[in-house]
């Protein structure tokens, strides 16, 4: 005998579907209707098709700001995850030191992102800054604001001290959710350390590590407010990032026609990338 469905459960999601529709969906088409057009004022503008797409795709220096997000990107992954690992590693997994070490670990992650922008600021100058002034002491011509290298250096180092923790937080509690059995198991065999992460740490934590990639990739690639008030985007473009190239095309030159065209590409790029990390997710899922 078959059960009766009953889908009256639906209609408590409705208030759901109604916010995203107001808060995404509906912003997204007006997106979709500016970047179809030529803009001049509220009452004048022309369809245009995708000459938009196809000016942004063909201009050189969003190609430019492209390949500068996605190196960013990729070092920070490089860089975050392995640190995130061992940091979550090194920690004591009870007691009152553990719990002092999560506060610690937690505290970078409470600051605004104004305020990371502004303490690096300070921090990396060379005059007042403890970390311009020590590597200047040291012999190291470091100066943020007239080298690209010396930005790029900066800007990747304040992210990783902002967004480290986050890796670490989301590896330790994949560390805290292993039974002790494999531990005493390990034991038995007298498995060294490096047979323990490798067999079985590593394994664990995939899906953490994944969902922790997909985060940290995500608020890389969209990365506005610590380098802006860190840098402006300079010395000339060297820290200039897609977003920071948006809002000066939507806000400083008004050109809301091709900023909506850039926007809706932008969309498209982080969607692609997190459809890849889902199937990768659900592919972990199932093995």
């Amino acid at each position: 005998m078959s059960k009766t469905k009953n889908n009256k459960a639906w209609f408590l999601v409705l208030p759901v579907f109604a916010l995203v529709a107001f808060s995404a969906i509906i912003p997204l088409m007006t997106v979709v209707n500016y970047s179809l057009q030529d803009i001049f004022d509220a009452s004048t503008r022309y369809f245009v098709g995708i000459e938009w797409y196809q000016m942004i795709l063909n201009d050189s220096r969003l190609q430019d700001s492209l390949l500068r997000q996605f190196i960013f990107s990729g070092c920070v992954l490089l860089i975050e995850i392995p640190l995130g690992i061992l940091v979550a590693l090194m920690m004591p997994k009870a007691g009152k030191w553990s719990v002092v070490c999560l506060l610690v670990l937690s505290l970078p992650l409470l600051v605004p992102l104004n305020v990371v922008g502004t303490i690096w600021q300070i921090f990396g100058r060379a005059d007042i800054g403890l970390f311009g002034w020590a590597l200047n002491s040291l012999g190291i011509d470091y100066n943020y604001a007239a080298n690209p290298m010396d930005a790029w250096f900066t800007v990747l180092l304040m992210d990783v001290w902002h967004w480290t923790s986050l890796i670490a937080l989301l590896s330790f509690s994949g560390l805290r959710a292993i039974p002790d059995a494999y531990y005493q198991a390990a034991s038995i065999d007298r498995a060294s350390n490096w047979a323990i992460f490798r067999f079985i740490q590593l394994p664990k934590l995939k899906s953490v590590l994944l969902i922790g990639v997909l985060l940290r990739f995500m608020d890389s690639f969209m990365i506005y407010t610590e380098p802006f008030v860190l840098t402006g985007g300079g010395p000339g473009n060297s820290t200039t990032f897609l977003s920071q190239s948006l809002t000066k095309m939507a806000i400083g030159q008004f050109d809301i026609g091709p900023a909506g065209a850039f926007s809706i590409i932008y969309f498209l790029i982080i969607l692609l990338v997190s459809w890849l990390f889902y199937t990768a997710m659900t592919h972990n899922d199932n093995k």
